[in-house]
């Protein structure tokens, strides 16, 4: 099997977080927060050891002011729900995954205002119609790192910017950057960061997070068991606690600790300069297919490891599909949840087929995918 869906979920992991998920469930498995016995406690410490890494990654001064949750869809959900109110006004882009754009969907139901910023054909996104599109009732600036279908990086910087001098709150989306692109939270205004662990973060599904700015008044999705002032049927009102309810998934949480720290040891630079390597021997062989169009920006400066393509005549479907049986390569077809950005490409009836790289991708099986996409191309 070649493995192509790093967008969709990194595979394989490093060893040592199978190991540590291993681990945790042997030898530890007891629940965080729920005692003070010595089990317990060592659960809590890989809790307290994975928030310290993120804080590092994201260079955020205090780690409790992450909160660990399933994933960057409860992620988002919390942020978003948790601070629009009926009335307000909330900035995106028109290159939103369904993440984004079905909580905001929904809230805009309740009367929350929502304007999508359109992106170019590419998914490049001008800042400065984000600044055009600020309102006297705008609270909240919402924006993906990186497309889950073009790879199109977002200036994140320049609009955190433009939050910052509009006093506005600026929130980020960065499941598709995390552990592959630079994070600074002060560099680039960030008072909200989402993010899942299970893409280039490197830990398993089931893990991610929401990083709230000291500060912020956010109300929780859910509320429920902490571990922490117990005695009161009033939840928790500090950070993490706050939007931490019920029993984490601490082995998943002890996997993505190992994540990070092996990116730690590799360096966010080294595993961005291996992503470029292997991009661009796959793009420079996707483009020189004959009737194989390649969606997003022409730059690798521009984009992360993720292509969007289609085939003259080809259903996408049958495309990925092919691969799949064919040639044992693990592709993904479809609109990829993001419907709004394939109207914004233009590919919103025919869907593409995409293929994603990731860290440990041979330039071995970069060679066999093209080989394979030049048969399929034979074919028609």
């Amino acid at each position: 099997m070649i493995y192509m869906d790093n967008a969709a979920t990194s595979f394989p992991k490093p060893e040592s977080v199978y190991q540590a998920m291993d681990d945790f469930n042997r030898l530890v498995g007891a629940n965080p927060g729920r005692g003070s016995n010595q089990q317990s406690l060592k659960a809590g410490s890989v809790m307290v050891e994975a928030r310290e890494a993120l804080a590092r990654l994201f260079n955020i001064d205090d780690g409790s002011q992450i909160a660990l949750m399933p994933n960057v869809t409860e992620a988002l959900n919390v942020g978003l729900k948790g601070i629009l109110r009926k009335g307000d006004h909330v900035i995106t882009t028109s290159m939103e995954h369904n993440s984004v754009a079905r909580p905001l969907y929904a809230l805009s139901r309740l009367g929350v205002e929502w304007t999508a910023v359109q992106c170019d054909n590419n998914g490049r996104l001008d800042p400065g119609d984000i600044k055009n599109a600020i309102k006297a009732n705008t609270r909240l600036i919402c924006i993906l790192h990186v497309s889950n279908l073009t790879g199109t990086i977002m200036p994140v910087q320049e609009v955190g910017q433009i939050a910052r001098e509009n006093n506005l709150l600026f929130m980020v989306d960065c499941a598709q950057s995390a552990g592959v692109l630079p994070l600074d939270v002060k560099k680039q205004h960030i008072d909200l960061l989402a993010f899942t662990g299970h893409k280039s973060l490197l830990g398993p599904q089931g893990t991610g997070g929401l990083y709230v700015k000291p500060g912020i008044k956010i109300e929780p999705l859910k509320v429920g068991g902490t571990g922490s002032l117990s005695e009161f049927l009033e939840h928790p009102q500090m950070m993490p606690d706050l939007l931490e309810s019920g029993t984490h998934n601490t082995p998943g949480i002890a996997g993505l600790l190992a994540g990070l720290r092996y990116i730690e040891q590799t360096g966010v630079e080294a595993i961005r300069a291996r992503e470029i390597k292997i991009a661009a021997m796959l793009w420079d062989g996707m483009k020189s297919i004959a009737g194989l169009r390649v969606y997003g920006p022409d730059s690798l400066d521009d984009r992360g490891a993720v292509f969007a393509f289609n085939f003259d005549d080809i259903d996408c479907g049958e495309v990925s599909m092919t691969l799949d049986y064919e040639f044992g390569i693990i592709s993904r077809s479809g609109t990829h949840c993001a419907p709004l950005a394939h109207k914004t490409i233009g590919t919103l009836e025919s869907g593409t087929c995409r293929l994603s790289p990731g860290y440990f991708t041979t330039e071995a099986e970069v060679l066999a995918v093209i080989k394979a996409l030049e048969a399929i191309s034979a074919r028609k």
